[in-house]
This record gives structure tokens, C-alpha cells and sequence, in this order.
């Protein structure tokens, strides 16, 4: 469908029909600054740019918008396209128009590294000033909105982008706020573009079948029509639609249905005075028509996250044909189209200020989630979580109601119960049976979460991997950062250095380091080296996101001068390494590690000629090397040895030695630490000792002591351990 021509006087003959009073002065106003300010500008169409602030006036004004709000939209260009100041702005219309320009003004200014990066930062922004009035996200929603009705204009590659970037943030946007029409048109209008041959061809199924399909739904509203009229005067208000293109592509295409399959692709809506009547017209259809058995839900009982409230059965007609059937109150249908814009809609007087409106409570829970993670990017992978049209609703064994995005783990049913329920849990049972952590939340569960006692209790690393939801995600993070600051410096430190070696970049020295890093260190909120070390654990900095950066500002500073250069190898260094040792004196001998005590690349060790077998290398603080290396004839025969710099991807066998108290699920919390770094497991043994504890032997292949070592550490503080120390048995 073509866009309409916009006028300054086709939207005053609008706002005039308004029931609403606007200050139509001070929009007149805002018009003429803006087209004086574009007036040089023109769109990809080829149209004067300021029939674009125009279009989303008109969107705006058609959700009821009040005048500031279309003030702002008139100017909401002004600032980021043209000279016009916020100083300016703020003069001539007032601090909340100032305010709401610049909540949808784009941080074009600020240099980023990727486009990605400049995304997430602009819609950080966004969701920053939406936390404070909500009218800011609306103004960015109509103008999304018109952006996608003429997308046909932009370059292709530009197309593609926007439309995907309208698919996954501004469309759930949309849905969470609950506003269906702007949700549904910009899906439909995103993917127009994202799969055009898909959208084809279910336009033109749809248009075949739209004489036969209109028929259909004015039957089926006479026939209820009809019926109601014997118990309700007024008779309720009965309406009829077809599924948005979208929506039947995902019913089509991604649950593999066939077009005849979709049960709510024809549905019929039923508006009636108040709640009472809603469950009596439930009554009467399921009395006229045959119920489908499953497809009834209750959304007034149990509201949507985003407000909506309705009853939706599925039905089978006569003539066989399956339709569903939507039942509501008028106030429940005003939600439902106009979503949080329903108040300026219906109401006067309506501020935009979101601090206390607990329905708004999903802004606050983004804004919570990012204090914990220095990833920009971060609120853009929330928003696709998080925001997700698909919702589950679970109840606690209290009956109370839980609502969680789909593919939600225990884990995240954990942390929305409470903070220090999703800390102290142990395990869950879903409908009385005990599940794995990963159990993936369904619609209509009963999840009991079972929790520790032990004050000491805390989660586990593994979790950030399994969790679905960004406010679990968080709470995680945070509890690393709080409790676990050694343990973070440890794993920070020794991520950031396998990185700077992978990407070559060589610089030993702390203070040199430190200066090096100095700009990212204060960009993440970091004071020291330690600081961003522990950010780096807990998983408050992403490295993959710097060190394409790292890399870049490593050669501009240093360039050539700490490449490395061709040298003169000693002779000594010309020995080959066996099996990453290089023995002092002998070339290229056999070598073999000793079982007693197991050495890895990092130990000091020593080598013992054997008669026959080659070098045995041992520790230095072996027993056996203690006990015999003074002995007269055994003397001569310890050399030494060391570990090759550059060695091979090899692995040696290591076996650690846990005590714990025994409980339930200890030995899945300990298989379950070392799957986590990544480590290969080749036995785990446990018995019970004679004072009740437990004993656990792991055997593991590791890269050298560096990585053994920080496996120990990460299994000491799992719950109930009390000790871990390498073992010589073999």
C-alpha cells in the first residue's frame, strides 16, 4: 500500500476532529521550525524530508499522543540533522520536548569500533531515557514505523539491515508495550524484506483466498451476532481478522505447518461491557460451536507480561473450518491495541513518567542488567531474549505466577522468584519430579526450587551458559563480582594473557601494561589492573569485543619495535625438545614423565637416566628425588632438564584428590566445573570414608600446572568441598 502525501494541513483538519484539546499553536509552531530547518533536505524518495517528521506526527496523534509528544515528533530530527541546538529547542518548547528529542537522537558524534557497537549505544540510550518517560520509545516506534513504510527507497544492503535490526528489537519493542497493530505492521514490513520470495508467496495464497475468506468471517459474525441477541442487550460488538503475514509464515515455515493447519489464522473478536460477560459468551460459543481441546487460554486471569488480557478459545465451525475466538472487555481492548499509549489515548493529563508504573517494570530490569555487564551489545541480546514475543507462565507451589521468555531454564525461574533463591538452589523438580538445571521452562508447570542451607552457597559459573534470561545472567555476574574477587583476578589475569599471546602482542610489564589498557580499564568503570581483571572473570568485559581494537592500537604504538626479529640461537637452544623437554647435554633422547608424581609443564623438574628407558623426568619436590638425589651412586645420573618454550598442543594426565561432606549432586557439581573450562575428564571415582565424608578421584588431561591449578581452585569452592590436591595415583 502506497504512503499517503502528509500536509501540515491534512493533519491540522485531524487534530481538530480530535476529542482531545491540544495546544495547537505550539504545534504549528513546532511544524514551522521544522520544515525551515529541513527545508534543504530531501528523503531517498526524492520527497522534501519533512514529510517524514509529518508521518510520525500523524502516527503519534493517531495513538493519542499528547502535544509534547508531537512536538517531538515534528522535531525529533532536528537536533541530530540539522544546526538547532537542545539549548535552542529547550528555549523555544519547553524542557520536556527538549528531553523527549533527545532520548531518540542518535549518538552519531561518539566514535565506536563497530556498527554493532554504535547500535547497542543508541539503543541503550533509548531504553536510558525511556526509564525516565515513556514517550520517548513511542516517538521512536512511530518513527520506525515510517522508516519501514518507505524502506523500498534505501539501498539494498541498508534495507536488509534496518529491517533486520526492526525484527529484532524494535518489533518486540512494540510487543512489549503492547502495542499489537505497530508490532504486526513492522514484523509484516521487516520481513518483506528479510524473505521476500517467503512473503510473496503467502500474499498471494492469502489474496486467492481473500473473497472466500471474507465470506467466511461475516458468516461466522452473523451467526454469533445472531445467537447473542437472545441474552445481551446491547448486543456485544463482534469483529473479524486474518492472521498477520508474519504471523502465519512462523506457523507455516518454522512449526512446518501447511496453510490449512493454522488454527488462529481466521479469528473472531468479541467486545463486551465487563468480565462477567466475557466467561458468559465463553459459555455460549463453546455451546455453538465444537471446542478444539487445549487451545483455550485464559489471559484475564492471568495477564500477559505486556498487559494484554483476553479469552482465546479455538473452535470448529460446521463446515469444518477452525477459527478462534477472542473474548474481552472494552478496557481490555483499548490495552490490546494501544497498549501503554491507551492512557493518552482515553485519558487526559497523562505524564510520561515511568519511575513508579510497575508495568513498565521490564525497562528497569534492562537498565539492572547492564550494571553487571560493560557489553554494550549486551542490551541488544536482552532485548531478543528478554522482549520475546513467546512467553511461558509457570507457577511456584504457592500458586504464585512466574512468566519468563520461551527456552527459560529453572535456573532463570530460580532468580525471578527471588535473588537468593537462584544463589542458594541445589536442584528443582518440575510437576514433583527432580530435573536437570537445564530443564526448559513450559507454559502451566509447577516448579519447586530446592535450595541449600549452607550461608556459603553460591552459583556456578556453568549457569551463565545454560540461564536464558539477562536478569538471572546479572544476579550471576554479580555474585561473582561481590564473592569472588581472587578467583576473578586469577581467571581474568590468565584470560587476558592467552589472548595478548594469541594475538601477538607482548608486553610483560605491569605499569606498561596498565598504561597500554589505560582507556579500556576506565571505559569499563575499572581502576586497576586488578579491577579489570576481575571484570574479565566474573564476565563484566567480553575480550572478544577488545581485542580487535588491542591488536590495532598494539601496532600504532608500537609497530615494528617489539615484533619479533631474527636472532642468533645459542647452541644450546638448537636441542630438540621431547615431549616438550629439553634435556641439558643429550640430543633428542627418549623421555618419559615419572608416575610418581606426575609432572606438567610449569613444575620444576629434574631428569633421571634410566638403564635402558631413556629420561625419566620427575618434580623437583618429588619423594623420590628427594630421598635419593645425595645418594653416591645415583648422583651422576640426575640431569637437568627443562620445559621447552614453544611446545606442541600436548596434554598430560593428571589426577586431583577431592574430599568433600557427601551429599546429593556432588559428583554432577564437580564433572560439571571441569566440563566448564573445557578440560577433558577421563575417570571419576568416589567412595565414602570412614567419617562419613566423600572421596572423589579425577583423572583429567591439562595443558600445564597453570590450567591444573585453576581447575582446583574453581572445585575448591564448589559447595561442601574441603579439599583438593593433586594425587601421584595413576
Amino acid at each position: 500500500m502506497e504512503e499517503p502525501v502528509y500536509t501540515i494541513d491534512a493533519f491540522i483538519e485531524k487534530i481538530t476532529k480530535e476529542d482531545k484539546k491540544y495546544d495547537l499553536d505550539k504545534i504549528v509552531h513546532a511544524y514551522e521550525v521544522a520544515n525551515e530547518l529541513h527545508k534543504n533536505q530531501f528523503r531517498d524518495s526524492g520527497e522534501p524530508y519533512i514529510t517524514h517528521p509529518l508521518a510520525v506526527a500523524f502516527i503519534a496523534l493517531s495513538l493519542g499522543m499528547d502535544t509534547d509528544t508531537i512536538c517531538a515528533a515534528l522535531l525529533h530530527d532536528t537536533v541530530e540533522d540539522t544546526p538547532y541546538t537542545l539549548e535552542e529547542l529547550s528555549k523555544d518548547f519547553g524542557a520536556d520536548v527538549a528531553m523527549l528529542v533527545d532520548g531518540v537522537t542518535k549518538l552519531g558524534k561518539i566514535p565506536m569500533a563497530t556498527k554493532e557497537e554504535q547500535q547497542a549505544e543508541n539503543i541503550r540510550k533509548i531504553i536510558l531515557a525511556t526509564s525516565e518517560d515513556i514517550r520517548v520509545i513511542l516517538i521512536k516506534l512511530c518513527d520506525r514505523l515510517h522508516n519501514m513504510r518507505t524502506l523500498k527507497y534505501r539501498k539494498d544492503e541498508k534495507r536488509r539491515a534496518t529491517a533486520l535490526e526492526t525484527m529484532n528489537i524494535y518489533a518486540p519493542l512494540a510487543h512489549r508495550l503492547g502495542i499489537r497493530p505497530i508490532k504486526e505492521e513492522l514484523e509484516d514490513r521487516a520481513f518483506q524484506f528479510l524473505d521476500p520470495y517467503a512473503y510473496e508467496e503467502i500474499d498471494k495464497q492469502m489474496l486467492l483466498q481473500k473473497d472466500e475468506r471474507v465470506a467466511l468471517i461475516d458468516s461466522i459474525k452473523q451467526k454469533i451476532t445472531d445467537r447473542l441477541k437472545q441474552d445481551f442487550d446491547p448486543v456485544p460488538y463482534v469483529d473479524g481478522r486474518v492472521k498477520s503475514i508474519y504471523g502465519i509464515y512462523k506457523k507455516v515455515y518454522r512449526d512446518g505447518k501447511d496453510l490449512d493447519q493454522i488454527y488462529d489464522k481466521y479469528a473472531v473478536r468479541i467486545i463486551v461491557n465487563n468480565v462477567t460477560e466475557c466467561y458468559a459468551v465463553l459459555g455460549i460459543i463453546h455451546d455453538m460451536f465444537s471446542p478444539i481441546p487445549n487451545r483455550f487460554k485464559d489471559y484475564i486471569s492471568t495477564p500477559k507480561s505486556n498487559m494484554y488480557q483476553s479469552l482465546h478459545t479455538t473452535v470448529i465451525g460446521s463446515e469444518g473450518i477452525i477459527f478462534e475466538v477472542q473474548i474481552r472487555t472494552w478496557e481490555m481492548h483499548h490495552t490490546a491495541e494501544y497498549g501503554v499509549a491507551a492512557h493518552w489515548k482515553y485519558k487526559e493529563g497523562i505524564t510520561g513518567r515511568t519511575k513508579n508504573d510497575a508495568r513498565l517494570e521490564w525497562i528497569r530490569k534492562i537498565l539492572e542488567a547492564q550494571k553487571e555487564s560493560d557489553d554494550v551489545e549486551e542490551i541488544v541480546r536482552t532485548i531478543k531474549t528478554d522482549l520475546a514475543p513467546e512467553d511461558v507462565f509457570a507457577y511456584t507451589p504457592r500458586g504464585d505466577m512466574i512468566s519468563l521468555p520461551l527456552g527459560a531454564t529453572v535456573i532463570d525461574f530460580a532468580y525471578a522468584i527471588h535473588t537468593q533463591v537462584g544463589h542458594k538452589m541445589t536442584g528443582a523438580k518440575v510437576e514433583g519430579k527432580m530435573v536437570s538445571i537445564d530443564h526448559q521452562i513450559k507454559t502451566g508447570e509447577i516448579v519447586e526450587i530446592i535450595t541449600s542451607k549452607d550461608e556459603n552457597h553460591g552459583p556456578s559459573r556453568s549457569w551463565l551458559k545454560i540461564c536464558k534470561t539477562n536478569e538471572a545472567k546479572s544476579k550471576i555476574r554479580s555474585w561473582f563480582k561481590k564473592e569472588k574477587r581472587e578467583e576473578n583476578i586469577f581467571e581474568g589475569r590468565n584470560e587476558l594473557r592467552r589472548e595478548l599471546k594469541r594475538n601477538l602482542i607482548h608486553i610483560d610489564d605491569e605499569k606498561e601494561l596498565y598504561e597500554f589498557l589505560e582507556t579500556d580499564i576506565k571505559r569499563h568503570n575499572c581502576e586497576t589492573l586488578d579491577d579489570f581483571y576481575a571484570a574479565i572473570g566474573y564476565g563484566g568485559v567480553t575480550l572478544s569485543k577488545l581485542m580487535p581494537r588491542l591488536k590495532q592500537n598494539y601496532q600504532k604504538k608500537y609497530g615494528a619495535q617489539k615484533s619479533p626479529t631474527p636472532e642468533i640461537v645459542p647452541f644450546k637452544s638448537s636441542r630438540k625438545a621431547s615431549n616438550g623437554i629439553i634435556v641439558d647435554g643429550i640430543d633428542d633422547c627418549a623421555v618419559k614423565f615419572a608416575k610418581c608424581c606426575t609432572p606438567l609443564p610449569g613444575d620444576d623438574v629434574i631428569g633421571f637416566i634410566t638403564k635402558g628407558h631413556g629420561i625419566s623426568v620427575h618434580k623437583k619436590d618429588c619423594v623420590n628425588y628427594q630421598t635419593q638425589k645425595d645418594l653416591p651412586e645415583l648422583v651422576s645420573r640426575w640431569v637437568s632438564v627443562s620445559w621447552a618454550e614453544e611446545r606442541s598442543t600436548t596434554y598430560f594426565s593428571a589426577t586431583l584428590d577431592i574430599v568433600a561432606h557427601d551429599r546429593i549432586g556432588l559428583m554432577a557439581d564437580i564433572v560439571n566445573t571441569v566440563s566448564m573450562l573445557r578440560i577433558q575428564m577421563h575417570e571419576a571415582t568416589g567412595r565414602e570414608l570412614k567419617n562419613g565424608n566423600a572421596n572423589v578421584i579425577v583423572t583429567v588431561s591439562v595443558a600445564g600446572k597453570e590450567q591444573l591449578e585453576s581447575l582446583m581452585l574453581k572445585l575448591r569452592k564448589i559447595d561442601s568441598v574441603i579439599s583438593v590436591d593433586r594425587s601421584n595415583k595413576q
